[in-house]
């Protein structure tokens, strides 16, 4: 066997392997809000407003809320913004288990309405059970709802 196509197969095989163990699993959320986008969007665009979306405490641990800063949830969380864009940005848990990120989002729908977006996404695979993945996933969805009502508030509020 050719020793060039015996790394490439193995190679292959390893991909293979990887791609077969990781569950990712994805939470899409989304609310109507009742405000342009541009102006809802001043009312949550901060990295570290989740702490009162979600009434626990944030604080930078570093940067100001642009891309490449962290975070700190509840004294214990650590998460990065990876990318932002106009109205939306992305995050990771860079130490968690399950790869976990999220994204918030709003687009405009007409002058005085907008979509509110959360989305999840994780690898359930570290998850002992098809029954914990799905418990998992219900917990997130439900938080998360939980989460996207408390925004939708902040944004529609005068």
């Amino acid at each position: 066997m050719n020793l060039t196509f015996a790394a490439a197969l193995g190679a292959l095989a390893l991909s293979a392997g990887l791609a077969r163990g990781a569950e990712f699993v994805t939470v899409p959320l989304e609310t109507t809000v009742a405000a342009p986008a541009d102006a809802a969007w001043k009312k949550l665009s901060d990295f570290c407003d989740i702490g009162a979306w979600m009434k626990i405490t944030c604080v930078y641990a570093s940067g100001s809320g642009d891309v490449g800063s962290v975070r700190l949830l509840r004294g214990t969380v650590t998460e990065l913004m990876v990318a932002k864009t106009a109205r939306s940005y992305t995050y990771s848990q860079p130490k968690s288990p399950i790869d976990y990120h999220g994204t918030v989002e709003i687009r405009p729908i007409d002058k005085a309405h907008s979509r509110l977006l959360y989305t999840l996404v994780y690898d359930a695979e570290p998850l002992a059970t098809p029954e914990a993945k799905a418990a998992d996933k219900a917990s997130r969805a439900k938080r998360f709802t939980e989460v996207l009502a408390v925004m939708k508030g902040i944004a529609e509020a005068k």
